[in-house]
């Protein structure tokens, strides 16, 4: 499935049906008077985060979302069917911004969670209600109040509890492979990462979920490389694991040049949480490591992990630090607390024991 996280839609809700005009004709009733019913309601536009899914490649092919408008009015004082609402379903993690991209019209952040986006129109009224002591034989009606509509884009921020950042070639895919199910594409050579990964994560009988977007260089926030667009995949991140490549030029320079395009991207994300990782401790020796280790010290790094995403050495004591920003106990914990319990229960007894 192919990967996208923005795209332009346009949604119109359902005009109301038009209110009818109607006289009441039956054998040996005379003067029978107005009996024109409302139309009908338009239906919504309702957007809802569904789980599942987790890119908007959907709506590059559909564009255009309508609703139906309202039945009209009858007469015999019936009411013109109201018409079903249209559903747009959304990976959790999208935001609706306004065409201009200035403002954030909607969020979802939760599975399940739903809103009526634009209403629709209220029906018109019949003749019927027009009906009074001076006026016995009104002829006029409503038409049915118009749709709402608009264009807006929608941008997807997939959700995860950490992400996983460094400059082309660190060794994120790697590592992600490494420690989760993401299944990574890699090879000896940069951006091999295209688009963002996720993974979950088991560790010490908890669960999070990390995602890797591509690889980062100078002058990526003004768009060389593959820029930073993908960075807004990790706003709703806890912490940052920031690989650095030991077996690089100069370790130093790319841990400075990644912090800075985070902050020139802003979004708070100089102020994130971040772990240092130094990352290919296999191609080095442990001296060496404990060397680039202190110098990432004094270029401002509280703590420096080294590790190795090949062999996995030092990658651990990672792990546990990255428990340490998570919350005690998540939803996914929850579940996987409860099937662990179930399976060490004893099994019910069988006749065929």
């Amino acid at each position: 499935m192919h990967f996208l996280d923005q795209a332009k839609i346009y949604v119109r809700s359902g005009a109301g049906g038009p209110g009818a005009v109607s006289f009441r004709r039956e054998k040996y009733i005379e003067y029978g008077g107005p009996d024109g019913g409302n139309g009908g309601r338009g239906g919504d536009v309702v957007f809802e985060a569904v789980p599942g899914l987790n890119t908007l490649i959907d709506f590059r092919y559909a564009q255009h979302f309508k609703a139906s408008r309202g039945a009209h009015g009858m007469g015999k004082d019936r009411t013109g069917a109201g018409a079903d609402d249209l559903v747009i379903e959304v990976p959790v993690g999208t935001q609706i911004l306004s065409e201009d991209k200035e403002e954030v019209l909607a969020d979802f952040t939760e599975v399940g969670q739903r809103i009526v986006f634009l209403e629709g129109g209220m029906g018109g009224r019949g003749n019927a209600s027009y009906k009074t002591s001076t006026n016995r034989a009104p002829r006029q009606h409503q038409p049915g109040e118009a749709g709402q509509e608009m264009w807006v884009w929608l941008r997807l921020k997939l959700l995860a509890d950490v992400g996983l950042v460094g400059l082309p070639n660190a060794g994120k895919s790697t590592f992600i492979n490494a420690v989760s199910n993401a299944g990574a594409k890699t090879g000896a050579y940069p951006f091999t990462t295209l688009i963002p990964k996720l993974g979950v994560v088991r560790h010490k009988a908890r669960e999070f979920v990390l995602a890797d977007i591509p690889g980062l260089i100078a002058g990526a926030a003004e768009g060389a490389g593959i820029g930073d667009r993908f960075l807004g995949h990790i706003e709703r991140c806890r912490v940052l694991i920031h690989l650095v490549d030991i077996a690089g030029e100069d370790p130093v320079a790319a841990l400075r040049t990644v912090e800075g395009e985070l902050e020139a991207y802003g979004a708070d994300l100089a102020h994130k949480p971040r772990l240092i990782a130094l990352n290919k401790l296999d191609l080095a020796d442990a001296e060496l490591g404990e060397a680039f280790a202190q110098e990432l010290k004094e270029a401002g790094a509280d703590e420096v992990f080294v590790v190795s995403g090949a062999t996995g050495e030092g990658i651990e004591r990672l792990l546990d630090a990255v428990l340490g920003y998570l919350p005690e106990r998540t939803a996914t914990e929850t579940r996987g607390s409860e099937q662990e319990e179930a399976e060490a229960e004893p099994a019910p007894w069988s006749p065929l024991d």
